[in-house]
């Protein structure tokens, strides 16, 4: 089907999210509305070749942000009423259609939760999700992993009862809670994985600083060596996500069944949360839910909606199918963020015109246009802010990656690029606003480009066996273990881990 048909189809769709009631409009926590609505919250999505399975490619997304471990008695949970979704282009024409999956979440109540306080206790400790071992889990939820092809019908990928790793309360309660994430790890039917449940929050960030205005505790010029350096926080840095957990749905699938039909490994996607349509109905109030057509959050690049797109349009933003980017080209093409660092700084990084960020972001390498920021110059063409991936690169070692990927550098300033890595895809331990800054002051433009950061450098205190130096898990799904509720921590500047 030709893009012009799709438009017409999704526009559509579009149009009918602005007659859906606001209370059921929500986004991203960088836009007004998704505040209210956490469960759909996208925090991050992630896309990268598995370095221990390289035939597989891994796939994730996290909801539900800024998880304080220790906030019982109900903890965290997906919502039954999102549709989680995870979309595909792989045949490089800039419409995530080709592929599609969705995940949608079941809660119960088992017995003795019709009469008990606490959605998890020790009667006996949490040993497992299912059977023995699992009656303390009084809050339950399973779910499926549906996998939709243009043009095909739905199919089903779950092998059997797939149960969401519950939240980690503590040690009384779940006393081994890796060994517990271990079993809610499920084979699919295509030959992959997948994993729903909490996570230790991997995005670190200075988010304080950044978002008084750029009021960084160091200076924004990172020293050689401190850039160089993946395993420790600058100075007073501090990482605001410290002792935070989020909620993660991971998928591992090979690369074949990713591939485009002309054997295409270049691909892209994004993640998005959909609610469902509600009618109020005058004679009685009753609510009658529809269809889920209701997109309330996405997101393909990390960043975008938090430093490039105004307040006055982020809802707007998140309500918008990724295929419809050129609605917002003029803040890609202008970002204010490069004024801001102006402002604040003092220095003179370029802040119109510029073709590279929105290329960048919105198409692929091998399909830039020139004139992208020129009006009119489009001609049809789709703009889409995909996450996009050369699946065909060898995935660097877990040990071996590097934060900063394409832009990283030694302790002397030389350049020791990391082929993987946002932009090429995006994994846990990439330092992306590190990366952002330097994209936006231009350092595609020029490599002489200052080493912009905000000085964290890796996510501090993160639990769990098998993580690496840079606080990362180094295995599927790629996350640490969750912060426990009784004894986590938040580590503040100049503490140690």
């Amino acid at each position: 089907m030709k893009f012009k048909n799709i438009k017409q189809k999704l526009g559509i769709a579009v149009l009918g999210l602005a007659l859906t009631s606001p209370s059921f409009a929500a986004s991203h926590r960088e836009a007004p509305l998704i505040s209210l609505d956490p469960a759909a919250d996208i925090t991050d999505f992630y896309m990268f070749r598995s370095p221990n399975n390289p035939q597989n490619a891994v796939i994730a997304m996290n909801v539900i942000p800024g998880q304080e471990p220790g906030s019982g008695p109900n903890y965290f949970n997906f919502d039954d009423d999102v549709l989680y979704e995870i979309y595909i282009d792989n045949n490089k024409n800039n419409i995530a259609r080709d592929i599609t999956y969705q995940f949608r979440f079941k809660t119960e109540i088992r017995s003795p939760g019709d009469v008990f306080p606490l959605s998890y206790a020790a009667l006996p400790p949490i040993t497992t999700l299912d059977g023995p071992g699992s009656e303390g889990l009084l809050l339950r939820q399973t779910y499926t992993v549906t996998e939709q092809r243009f043009g095909q019908k739905p199919k089903d990928l779950g092998t059997g009862i797939m149960v969401a790793v519950p939240s980690n309360v503590g040690p009384r309660t779940i006393p081994n809670y890796e060994a517990l994430a271990t079993q809610g790890i499920y084979p699919l039917s295509n030959g992959g994985r997948v994993y729903a449940g909490q996570r230790d929050e991997t995005f670190y960030i200075d988010l304080g600083g950044v978002f008084d205005t750029l009021n960084l505790r160091n200076s924004p010029i990172l020293s050689d060596a401190d850039d160089a350096d993946d395993g420790k926080n600058v100075a007073d840095a501090p990482d605001t996500f410290s002792g935070f957990n989020v909620n993660t749905i991971a998928i591992e699938i090979p690369i074949s069944e990713l591939m485009g039909k002309d054997g295409n490994t270049v691909i892209g996607a994004y993640a998005a949360t959909s609610r469902p349509r509600v009618t109020i109905l005058k004679r009685d109030n009753k609510r009658e839910h529809s269809s889920f057509v209701a997109q309330v959050a996405r997101m393909g690049n990390p960043l975008v909606n938090e430093l490039i797109i105004p307040t006055s349009r982020k809802d707007e933003w998140n309500a918008t199918y990724a295929e419809f980017e050129s609605k917002f080209v003029e803040h890609f093409c202008n970002p204010s963020l490069a004024v801001a660092l102006n402002v604040v700084f003092g220095t003179t990084f370029p802040t119109s015109d510029r073709a590279d960020l929105a290329n960048l972001l919105l198409r692929y390498g091998d399909s830039a246009i020139k004139d992208i920021c020129v009006p009119g110059a489009l001609k049809g063409k789709p703009l889409a802010d995909f996450l996009r991936v050369d699946l065909n690169t060898p995935p660097t070692p877990i040990l071996n990656q590097k934060r900063l990927g394409v832009f990283a550098r030694d302790a002397n300033g030389n350049p020791t690029p990391d082929p993987n890595g946002w932009p090429n895809g995006r994994r846990p331990n990439d330092d992306v606003t590190d990366i952002a800054l330097r994209a936006v002051a231009g350092a595609l433009i020029d490599p002489a480009t200052p080493a912009l950061g905000d000085g964290v450098n890796f996510n501090i205190g993160a639990p769990g066996t098998g993580v690496t130096a840079n606080g990362i898990a180094s295995d599927f799904p790629f996350m640490p273990t969750p912060h426990d509720g009784r004894d986590r921590r938040h580590i503040d500047p100049l503490e140690l881990p």
